[in-house]
C-alpha cells in the first residue's frame, strides 16, 4: 500500500467480498496517508506481514540502507505515524505462513531485504519453503515463478508475467508469486495492483483497479514529499 489510501480504497471496492485480506508488508513509506492505510486494514479481516519501509519508518532499519527520496518519505512517517499505528507495524513480521500458503516480503530466504527479480533468485528460494505456493511482495512488479512438477532441464521452470484477470492454477506445481503492489505499482501500469486467491480451487487470479492518481499526487505536493515519488505514480515505475 506505502500509504497510498486512494488506491487501497479502490482495491478493496475491486475486489468484492472476500474472507480474509492479506497484506505482504510495506503498508507506510513513500505515500501521503500512513495513519489512514494502518487504520483501513485494521478495520479487516487482516493477515498482514512488515515490510523493510515499515521498518525504516518505525526506526527498526537504518535508513542508510535507503535511496534519498524513500528516506525522506520514511522519516516523514515516522513523523506522523500515531504511537498506537506504529506498535502495530512494530508487532508485525516479515514472513510466516497464512494458512498453508508461505509469505515474505522480500523472499523465503531473505524476508526483508531480498527482491526476487529473476528466475536465478527465484529458483534459489524455493529450497527456503515447503508449501507449494508463496506469495513475495517488495519489487512491485507482477510476476509468477512456477517449478513444474515432474519436468526437467528447461522444462522445469517458468516464469510468467500475468495479465489482469488471468487465472493462475497451482494444479501439481510450486509457486512463487508477487501480486504486484496497490500503492506504487513499477511495470509500467499505473493501476493498483492486487489478487485474489483461492483456497480451495488452488488458483490466483492478478487484477488491476483504476484510481484518482492525480488527487494523491496533489496531497503529496502539499505535504511536501520527494517529487519523484510522485511523479512516477502517473507512470508506474
Amino acid at each position: 500500500m506505502h500509504g497510498n489510501l486512494a488506491a487501497l480504497d479502490a482495491v478493496l471496492r475491486a475486489a468484492g467480498s472476500v474472507d480474509e485480506v492479506w497484506c505482504l508488508g510495506d503498508l507506510v513509506g513513500y505515500g501521503p496517508s500512513p495513519n489512514e492505510v494502518v487504520e483501513r486494514l485494521r478495520e479487516l479481516p487482516l493477515r498482514s506481514l512488515v515490510g523493510n519501509h515499515d521498518w525504516g519508518s518505525i526506526g527498526k532499519a537504518d535508513l542508510v540502507r535507503f535511496n534519498a527520496d524513500a528516506r525522506t518519505a520514511c522519516e516523514w512517517t515516522g513523523g506522523v505515524l500515531t504511537p498506537v499505528n506504529r506498535q502495530y507495524l512494530a508487532d508485525l513480521e516479515p514472513a510466516g505462513m497464512f494458512g498453508d500458503v508461505a509469505v515474505a516480503h522480500g523472499s523465503p530466504q531473505d524476508p526483508v531485504w531480498e527482491y526476487i527479480t529473476n528466475a536465478r533468485i527465484a529458483i534459489a528460494n524455493f529450497g527456503y519453503f515447503a508449501s507449494d505456493i508463496c506469495l513475495v511482495g517488495h519489487t512491485h512488479v507482477p510476476l509468477v515463478f512456477r517449478w513444474r512438477s515432474g519436468a526437467t532441464g528447461s522444462e522445469a521452470f517458468i516464469t510468467e508475467v500475468p495479465t489482469p484477470g488471468q487465472r493462475i492454477v497451482v494444479d501439481d506445481d510450486r509457486l512463487i508469486v508477487n501480486p504486484g503492489s496497490v500503492g506504487q505499482p513499477r511495470d509500467g501500469d499505473p493501476r493498483a495492483a492486487f489478487a485474489l486467491f483461492d483456497p480451495e480451487a488452488r488458483t490466483l487470479q492478478v487484477e488491476r483497479a483504476t484510481y484518482d492518481v492525480a488527487q494523491v499526487q496533489r496531497r503529496m505536493t502539499d505535504l511536501g514529499l520527494p517529487e519523484r515519488l510522485s511523479i512516477r505514480l502517473q507512470y508506474g515505475w
